[in-house]
């Protein structure tokens, strides 16, 4: 007797064939058969006009902390997702000395805007090192799988201590003692390892993360941990020195290919377009084409739509944070703060000053945000009020820019009349990346790279300014079922959210529907299916504020053949695990 039957379903299977009308029969957490089933079973939906798909993976997730309080992985566990990874950009915490949990907290602070206090409350760090602290998180039933990567900023600061925060060149001695570590992970079940080296990576204090700067023969050593390993990815962020001048991009571009090299595992790497260097991510297929051409396994981890950035009055930042009279209110509760702007003797003095340098020692800050302030009304053509029907690829005669010229004002007053109104609450989207041309034309292009990977979602991190998790429900309404210019298939999203990130991450086990086929699937209602308004809440732990993306029209999602949610309620079932890689 089958545990599910799903009946009639539009079964998109992961592979990229076309959708096809039939059956799903799960038994002990497996796919069994697909096709016209007759077997009973203790459970059965009848999925008539419903898309039944893989359960999503999501590969660059940041839940390394929530990981500690939430057993459900929310809100990712509302968009499809049934198979995430933690560890990503070289953050992470573990392994950790006994004492130095603080800095820890304020790497991750700084560089994934996730509130230390909330960290500091709800982490419970029992655990030195990385294997302990995969066991404790394994010791927790979860509603979704998961994996972790052994994050290099924490490794470099539980061998080198304070030399590491100080940016110190390893030693041959410490470099040896990081390469066994990684090497200990790894065999544990680890399922990879990743750095980052961003100049807009800043711990809580301003500070450059410890591993920005490491050397070739730092990453070469910690690349050949993975000598002789049967499983292992590595993931690496870079701006390629971008501020420092296009110059600099080709040699910092070697240290992703001297990882490939040394390590022999797939690399994937963060795939933007920037603003400033709007050309860059053009080189960066480039370089990524002629290393693939060469033999190199390197692969993009790409956006499915502009990595933007919310700006609001309770949100980490907004365009006037850096305003000394601006200063003068914002410890006013968001009400009272509202109406203090809306004093005509304040709004005046306000715009009539120019925004405080907020970047620098000290400061978590990146030096990006002061170079956008200093030119906010350039940019303010791409700068949009959110409203309560979510639009991702706005025009600029939607922007502030074109209402305040409407208006005869300037956009940096249009934006100040609109966050200030009523009770304050209102929100500004700020494509930030991949939308320069005023579209996702780009981001179109980008997806349809055969290295693409559909990724950085950063679900878990920059709480206070995005809600991304959101990425794959967009993915499917956005690309697949609403917009006319170059849709993508239905079956070419599917595969990109389910079999190819599996694959890449080494997964066999999932990521297609086949017999014999773990039994994480979707049932999704193609015409609910939707992007919920991202909503700032309050419940991460000591009272930490949040923005979470809820969505419409996932009928049921199954891990390992136990549904998980339904109709967007969490359900009590905890399938999840820790997958560890290599274990037999």
């Amino acid at each position: 007797m089958l545990d599910w039957l799903i009946k009639n379903g539009t079964v998109v299977d992961g592979t990229g064939a076309a959708p096809r009308v039939t059956d799903v029969g799960v038994r002990a957490g497996r796919i069994v058969a697909v096709g016209h089933i007759s077997e009973p079973a203790h459970h059965t939906m009848d999925a008539t006009g419903l898309w039944v798909t893989p359960g999503f993976v999501d590969i660059h997730t940041h839940y390394d902390g929530q990981a500690t309080w939430d057993a459900c992985f929310t809100p990712s566990i509302y968009h499809g997702v049934t198979t995430l990874v933690m560890g990503n950009c070289g953050v992470g915490f573990a392994p950790k000395r006994p004492g130095h949990e603080n800095d820890l907290i304020q790497l991750m602070e700084g560089v994934e805007d996730i509130p230390g206090a909330a960290l500091h409350e709800g982490i419970r760090w029992n655990w030195e090192s990385f294997p302990q602290y995969m066991d404790a998180l394994a010791a927790t039933p979860r509603s979704l799988d998961y994996l972790v990567q052994v994050p290099h900023d924490p490794l470099r600061m539980y061998v080198m201590g304070d030399r590491a925060l100080a940016h110190e060149i390893a030693t041959p001695d410490d470099i040896r003692a990081m390469t066994v570590l990684l090497r200990e992970s790894l065999q544990a079940g680890a399922a990879g390892f990743s750095t980052g080296r961003s100049d807009n990576h800043r711990t809580s204090e301003g500070k450059d993360t410890p591993a920005a700067n490491a050397t070739a023969d730092e990453l070469r050593a910690l690349a050949q941990a993975f000598e002789g390993l049967g499983h292992g990815v590595i993931q690496i962020v870079s701006d390629y020195n971008l501020l420092q001048g296009p110059a600099e991009f080709d040699a910092e571009f070697d240290y992703v290919e001297l990882l490939a090299q040394a390590s022999g595992k797939p690399v994937s790497l963060t795939w933007l377009q920037r603003d400033p260097g709007g050309e860059q991510y053009l080189k960066i297929q480039a370089r990524v084409e002629a290393a693939v051409k060469a033999g190199l396994p390197l692969y993009l981890q790409t956006a499915v739509r502009g990595i933007g950035v919310l700006n609001g009055l309770e949100a980490s930042f907004h365009p006037f944070m850096g305003f000394p009279s601006y200063k003068e209110v914002a410890h006013l509760p968001l009400a009272q703060r509202a109406e203090a702007l809306r004093d005509p003797t304040r709004k005046a003095c306000i715009l009539s000053e120019k925004s405080e340098r907020l970047a620098g020692d000290g400061s978590a800050i990146p030096p990006l945000v002061d170079i956008l302030l200093a030119k906010i009304d350039l940019i303010s053509g791409r700068m949009f009020a959110l409203q309560d029907t979510l639009n991702y690829e706005p025009t600029v005669m939607q922007s502030f820019l074109v209402h305040a010229k409407q208006a005869g004002i300037s956009p940096l007053e249009a934006m100040y009349d609109y966050l200030s109104a009523g009770d304050g609450a209102g929100l500004i989207y700020f494509p930030l990346f991949n939308y320069n041309e005023g579209s996702l034309d780009t981001v179109r292009r980008m997806l349809d790279h055969p290295r693409a990977l559909s990724s950085l979602s950063d679900a878990g991190a920059h709480v206070g300014t995005v809600c991304d998790a959101s990425f794959t429900t967009f993915m499917l309404t956005h690309w697949v079922r609403d917009r006319a210019k170059d849709p993508i298939a239905l079956e070419t999203a599917v595969e990109m959210l389910t079999r190819r990130n599996a694959q890449y991450l080494g997964l066999t086990d999932r990521g297609v529907i086949a017999p014999g086929m773990r039994a994480d699937l979707n049932a999704i209602d193609p015409v609910k299916l939707s992007v919920g308004v991202p909503e700032l809440i309050r419940d991460l732990p000591a009272g930490g504020k949040r923005f979470v993306q809820r969505a419409q029209g996932y009928v049921a999602t199954w891990v390992a053949g136990e549904q998980v949610q339904a109709q967007g309620v969490v359900t009590e079932a905890r399938p999840g695990r820790l997958v560890r890689m290599g274990q037999g």
